[in-house]
């Protein structure tokens, strides 16, 4: 098996909002985690990348943020989608199809050639 790789730019944002979509109220290590999971263990999130992304899509709307406690009594922050995150998730995937369709179709070029 490769190596983990690190999340590509441009990539984690859409990942986040993926995430909150599907699990709902996560806090930065769930997020990461699930992330890792989703990817098969393909990819790795450092904790100096999931922070900062999370920030961003809190002060761009797309996120909220809340401070809850768990069973055991230790404070979390716990992220959501609202739902400008979710039109922005529509648009962001849509987006992210119609790249890796076109991608798709220089990648099979070797193929057609050959």
């Amino acid at each position: 098996m490769s190596a983990k790789k690190d999340v590509r730019q441009g990539t984690l944002a859409l990942m986040i909002l993926k995430t909150l979509q599907s699990m709902g109220a996560l806090h930065a290590y769930g997020i990461a985690r699930r992330i890792e999971q989703i990817s098969g263990d393909a990819l790795t999130v450092q904790y100096g990348t999931i922070y900062p992304a999370l920030l961003k899509l809190e002060q761009e709307g797309y996120v909220m943020s809340e401070w809850t406690s768990s069973d055991s009594n230790r404070r979390a922050k716990n992220y959501r989608l609202t739902r400008a995150g979710r039109k922005q998730l529509e648009k962001e995937a849509s987006e992210w199809q119609e790249t890796a369709e076109v991608m798709a179709r220089f990648l099979s070029l070797g193929k057609e050639l050959a």
